[in-house]
Protein backbone atom coordinates (compact mmCIF):
# COMPACT_ATOMS: atom_id res chain seq x y z
CA UNK A 1 0.00 0.00 0.00
CA UNK A 2 1.00 3.58 -0.67
CA UNK A 3 -0.25 6.46 1.44
CA UNK A 4 -0.52 9.94 -0.05
CA UNK A 5 -1.03 13.11 1.96
CA UNK A 6 -1.49 16.47 0.27
CA UNK A 7 -0.92 19.84 1.90
CA UNK A 8 -0.47 23.48 1.01
CA UNK A 9 -3.91 24.41 -0.23
CA UNK A 10 -5.72 27.54 0.85
CA UNK A 11 -7.28 30.81 -0.20
CA UNK A 12 -5.32 33.16 -2.44
CA UNK A 13 -6.13 36.18 -4.56
CA UNK A 14 -5.98 36.04 -8.33
CA UNK A 15 -2.43 36.51 -9.54
CA UNK A 16 -0.99 34.97 -6.41
CA UNK A 17 0.95 31.77 -5.84
CA UNK A 18 0.65 28.57 -3.84
CA UNK A 19 2.87 25.53 -3.46
CA UNK A 20 1.22 22.17 -2.94
CA UNK A 21 3.04 19.21 -1.46
CA UNK A 22 2.31 15.51 -1.59
CA UNK A 23 4.05 13.03 0.67
CA UNK A 24 4.03 9.41 -0.52
CA UNK A 25 4.96 6.69 1.94
CA UNK A 26 4.56 2.96 2.37
CA UNK A 27 5.52 0.45 -0.33
CA UNK A 28 6.91 3.00 -2.77
CA UNK A 29 9.56 0.99 -4.57
CA UNK A 30 6.98 0.11 -7.25
CA UNK A 31 5.89 3.71 -7.72
CA UNK A 32 6.98 5.37 -10.94
CA UNK A 33 4.91 8.29 -12.16
CA UNK A 34 3.34 10.85 -9.87
CA UNK A 35 0.69 13.35 -10.85
CA UNK A 36 -1.58 16.14 -9.75
CA UNK A 37 -5.23 16.24 -10.73
CA UNK A 38 -7.96 18.67 -9.81
CA UNK A 39 -11.72 18.66 -9.63
CA UNK A 40 -13.90 21.73 -9.52
CA UNK A 41 -17.52 21.59 -8.34
CA UNK A 42 -19.75 20.09 -10.99
CA UNK A 43 -16.84 19.21 -13.26
CA UNK A 44 -14.89 16.08 -14.05
CA UNK A 45 -11.49 15.47 -12.53
CA UNK A 46 -8.81 16.75 -14.87
CA UNK A 47 -5.09 16.21 -15.22
CA UNK A 48 -2.92 19.08 -14.04
CA UNK A 49 0.62 17.72 -14.33
CA UNK A 50 2.61 14.51 -14.31
CA UNK A 51 6.20 13.64 -13.52
CA UNK A 52 7.90 10.34 -14.28
CA UNK A 53 10.41 8.57 -12.09
CA UNK A 54 13.11 10.05 -14.26
CA UNK A 55 11.77 13.57 -13.97
CA UNK A 56 9.99 13.96 -17.31
CA UNK A 57 7.03 16.29 -16.96
CA UNK A 58 3.77 16.96 -18.78
CA UNK A 59 1.13 19.62 -18.15
CA UNK A 60 -2.51 20.19 -18.89
CA UNK A 61 -3.14 22.95 -21.39
CA UNK A 62 -4.89 25.11 -18.79
CA UNK A 63 -1.81 25.36 -16.58
CA UNK A 64 1.13 25.32 -19.01
CA UNK A 65 3.55 28.12 -18.28
CA UNK A 66 2.04 28.81 -14.83
CA UNK A 67 2.45 25.58 -12.86
CA UNK A 68 5.58 23.52 -12.23
CA UNK A 69 5.70 19.97 -10.92
CA UNK A 70 8.78 18.55 -9.22
CA UNK A 71 9.70 15.59 -7.03
CA UNK A 72 12.23 14.38 -4.48
CA UNK A 73 12.89 10.64 -4.44
CA UNK A 74 13.90 9.45 -1.00
CA UNK A 75 14.73 5.96 0.20
CA UNK A 76 11.49 5.54 2.11
CA UNK A 77 9.31 8.33 0.78
CA UNK A 78 8.59 10.42 -2.29
CA UNK A 79 7.68 14.08 -2.17
CA UNK A 80 5.94 15.76 -5.09
CA UNK A 81 5.37 19.47 -5.36
CA UNK A 82 3.18 21.69 -7.48
CA UNK A 83 4.26 25.31 -7.70
CA UNK A 84 1.29 27.33 -8.89
CA UNK A 85 1.85 30.89 -10.10
CA UNK A 86 -0.41 33.49 -11.68
CA UNK A 87 -3.42 31.78 -10.20
CA UNK A 88 -6.84 32.42 -11.70
CA UNK A 89 -10.32 31.98 -10.23
CA UNK A 90 -10.84 29.07 -12.62
CA UNK A 91 -8.00 27.25 -10.85
CA UNK A 92 -10.30 26.85 -7.86
CA UNK A 93 -10.68 23.13 -7.19
CA UNK A 94 -9.74 20.27 -4.94
CA UNK A 95 -6.26 19.15 -5.94
CA UNK A 96 -5.41 15.46 -5.72
CA UNK A 97 -2.08 13.66 -5.77
CA UNK A 98 -1.83 10.35 -7.62
CA UNK A 99 0.88 7.70 -7.53
CA UNK A 100 1.14 5.09 -10.27
CA UNK A 101 2.72 1.73 -9.50
CA UNK A 102 2.98 -1.43 -11.57
CA UNK A 103 -0.04 -2.78 -9.75
CA UNK A 104 -2.47 0.10 -9.36
CA UNK A 105 -2.99 3.81 -8.83
CA UNK A 106 -3.17 5.44 -5.43
CA UNK A 107 -4.93 8.69 -4.62
CA UNK A 108 -4.69 11.18 -1.81
CA UNK A 109 -7.71 12.81 -0.18
CA UNK A 110 -7.09 16.17 -1.78
CA UNK A 111 -6.43 19.73 -0.70
CA UNK A 112 -8.71 22.67 -1.46
CA UNK A 113 -7.40 25.60 -3.48
CA UNK A 114 -9.61 28.65 -3.73
CA UNK A 115 -8.65 31.64 -5.88
CA UNK A 116 -10.64 34.81 -5.31
CA UNK A 117 -11.14 37.42 -8.02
Amino acid sequence: QVQLVESGGGLVQAGGSLRLSCAASGIIYNVNAMAWYRQAPGKQRELVATISGGGRTTYGDAVKGRFTISRDNGKNAIAVYLQMNSLKPEDTAVYYCKATSILTDYWGRGTQVTVSS
